[in-house]
């Protein structure tokens, strides 16, 4: 659970909150109105949530190329299609009726 402090006494007590969050492993979020306004982290959370951001846009991204590649059918050779391209033809007519 984070520790919550209005935004005039965080700017009265910046020191100590730098300390609690460096020394004390604290999660401090600073509130305007009750509302939270920003939150002070170490730089080794900030780290981790910076990593796990990335690894979440490479996965989307990943999922993306996926499903793109899925959407691809085979196509059924062509007429003439046999004729100019001998047994590959041949071979592709197979699988598709195959499938």
């Amino acid at each position: 659970m984070a520790y919550e402090i209005p935004v005039t006494q965080a700017r009265a007590e910046l020191a100590e909150l730098i300390n609690r969050v460096v020394y004390g492993g604290e999660r401090v979020v600073v509130t305007r109105h009750g509302k939270p306004l920003v939150a002070l982290v170490s730089a080794a959370d900030l780290q981790r949530l910076e990593n796990e951001e990335e690894a979440a846009q490479e996965a989307a991204a990943e999922e993306q190329v996926i499903s793109s590649v899925s959407s691809f059918r085979s196509v059924s050779s062509a007429q003439g299609e046999q004729h100019r391209f001998g047994l590959a033809a041949e071979h592709r007519g197979y699988e598709d009726r195959n499938r």
